[in-house]
C-alpha cells in the first residue's frame, strides 16, 4: 500500500470513512489478496492517491477479514470502489479499470481545492 492509501477495517469504517468524507470524498476500494482484477487496479489508485493529495482520501477495506460492512452495502463482486461524501455513498464503479476511467468516475465528487 502506497504512502497515500490506508487500510480500513469494519471496526474504524465509520470513523475514517462516514464521517471523514463530510471534509473530503473518500474512495472505498474493496478488495481480497487473492482477486487478480483488485491487484490490477492497485498501482492505478496509488496514482490517483498521489495526484490528488488533500482533494480525495482512497482507503482500502479487505473483505476477507472484513465481511461486515461489504455485506451492509450489498457488495457482491470485487474489486467495487465506492465514493462516500458527506457520510453516504455517492457513486459505485464495480470491476477494474484503466487510470482514465477511475479519474472519470471521482473528478466530478471532487471539492474545488486549489
Amino acid at each position: 500500500m502506497s504512502e497515500h492509501i490506508s487500510a480500513v477495517t469494519d471496526a474504524s469504517f465509520e470513523q475514517d470513512v462516514k464521517s471523514a468524507s463530510r471534509s473530503q470524498p473518500v474512495l472505498v476500494d474493496f478488495w481480497a489478496e487473492w482477486c487478480g482484477p483488485c491487484r490490477m487496479i492497485a498501482p492505478i489508485l496509488d496514482q490517483v492517491a498521489a495526484e490528488n493529495v488533500g482533494k480525495l482520501k482512497i482507503v482500502k477495506l479487505n473483505v476477507d477479514e472484513n465481511p461486515q460492512t461489504p455485506a451492509s452495502l450489498g457488495i457482491r463482486g470485487i474489486p467495487t470502489l465506492i465514493l462516500f461524501k458527506d457520510g453516504q455513498p455517492a457513486a459505485t464503479q464495480v470491476g477494474a479499470v484503466h487510470k482514465a476511467q477511475l479519474t472519470a468516475f471521482v473528478t466530478p465528487h471532487l471539492n474545488n481545492v486549489a
